[in-house]
């Protein structure tokens, strides 16, 4: 059983614990209201870019389509690009994105497939790197970046156009957490190279409107695909912001509570034991009275 200076220590040990995720609590209350703006106002520009993507995609000849979507015309090599946060303490939210992509992976290598992996952000290359070190081709290291911009999301959609071009895969799909609420984060695989144009949720608007395209559809499509591609990585790395941050607050939450919870059965123990000190310091002090 412990002693009281022990507990007594403890106790200390645990307050400060607890002081440190409040302090980090209310920082990512902080952030996550500005992550959760930059993320929901980009969510309008990409349905609609990627709506008008999904038109000329559509109107266009599947013969002279762009090789950004008409594809390699095999699937044999893809490349999975994992977005994860550099750093911790934010829940389940790094694992569950390396969970969705390892799945992926082994699924794709019992196929038959060869598998390539390109990461962002340090942590999923940690849960990634022992199973699949010999698969990552890059690393891409966000760490000195405070707010993620569009240039952070061309360079890396650069980077796979480049790639693409040389023949090194034929499909590019991203892994990222969609952003639902502080409590909801939803593991997302999205394929962007080939482009892919999903049809358009409900309730949201439809692309009815009839264009005449010069010079070719063809043409606009050879210049919009790259912006195409860089807007759903920009659109990645916003929506995982958002839900790094309403994931960590949710974790400090959480262990802010059961710091409390331990520090009161802590002092209950304490008490009890002090207690227990004082009681037997009477008896001893009580029978030397009586020997006496």
């Amino acid at each position: 059983m412990p002693n009281l200076k022990d507990l007594k220590n403890r106790i200390e040990s645990v307050k400060s614990t607890r002081k440190i995720t409040k302090a980090m609590q209310m920082v990512a209350a902080a952030k996550l209201r500005r992550a959760q703006e930059a993320a929901e106002a980009g969510r309008p520009y990409a349905e609609r870019f990627n709506a008008v993507l999904g038109g000329l995609a559509a109107s266009s000849g599947g013969g002279s389509a762009p090789k950004l979507l008409s594809g390699t015309g095999s699937d044999q090599v893809h490349l999975l690009v994992v977005m994860t946060a550099e750093r911790g303490l934010c829940g389940g939210f790094n694992s569950s994105i390396a969970k969705l992509a390892r799945a992926k992976a082994e699924e794709l290598i019992a196929s038959g497939k060869t598998v390539k992996m390109l990461t962002v952000g340090k942590k999923g290359r940690e849960q990634l790197k022992r199973d699949f070190g010999d698969l990552m081709i890059n690393h891409v290291d966000l760490s000195g970046v405070r707010n993620v911009g569009y240039g952070n999301a061309q360079s890396i959609a650069n980077d796979l156009i480049n790639r693409y071009n040389e023949g090194e895969f034929d499909v590019a799909t991203i892994f990222y957490n969609k952003f639902e609420s502080v409590i909801s984060q939803i593991p997302t695989a999205q394929q962007v190279i080939p482009a892919s144009f999903d049809a358009p949720e409900d309730g949201a608007e439809e692309v009815s409107t009839v264009y005449d395209y010069e010079p070719s559809e063809e043409g606009i499509l050879a210049t919009l695909l790259p912006s195409g591609v860089a807007t759903q990585v920009f659109t990645a790395l916003l929506e995982n912001g958002a839900s790094e941050q309403g994931a960590r607050m949710s974790a400090m939450d959480n262990a802010t509570r059961n710091a409390g919870d331990m520090i009161d059965k802590l002092t209950i123990q304490f008490n009890r034991s002090r207690q227990a000190v004082i009681t037997n310091e009477l008896i001893e002090i009580i029978s030397g009275a009586e020997a006496l």
